[in-house]
């Protein structure tokens, strides 16, 4: 499955989690949990279990430094797993997002793929496949 978000991926690179109620993060997460949760509709995914591949492709402009690879990473990976199995406080402010999923646990990730390219607005398309 793939989709499309527009604006920049969640960052992981602290201790407190991403998912933490008004975390930095927190439009980032939302977007990306909305867009997930769309394809995941559309196509009537379910979260799997086995191992998966997870691809990238970061578009933004030229010389943007806001984050790197491993932080886009890092919390793309967090995001589409099971927030209830790694939640380490109240998810409640997730509402419904808080059961959208592609895989149970990021642990399941042993292909990775990641690009960037440049674009005057930035956006990412994510793609998560069965291995």
């Amino acid at each position: 499955m793939a989709f499309d978000v527009h604006g920049l991926p969640p960052l992981k690179n602290e201790a407190l989690s991403i998912f933490a109620a008004g975390h930095r993060q927190a439009g980032r997460v939302r977007t990306l949990l909305e867009a997930a949760c769309a394809a995941a509709q559309r196509t009537g995914w379910t979260a799997l279990a086995d191992p998966v591949a997870l691809d990238v492709v970061l578009r933004r402009p030229p010389g943007s430094h806001s984050g790197d690879a491993t932080n886009f990473l890092g919390g793309i990976g967090d995001v589409l797993q099971d927030k209830r199995r790694s939640a380490r406080g109240s998810l409640a402010h997730l509402g419904v997002l808080v059961d959208v999923a592609l895989y149970v646990d990021d642990r399941q990730i042993r292909q990775l793929s990641y690009r960037e390219e440049h674009a005057d607005e930035p956006s990412y398309t994510v793609r998560v496949s069965a291995l």
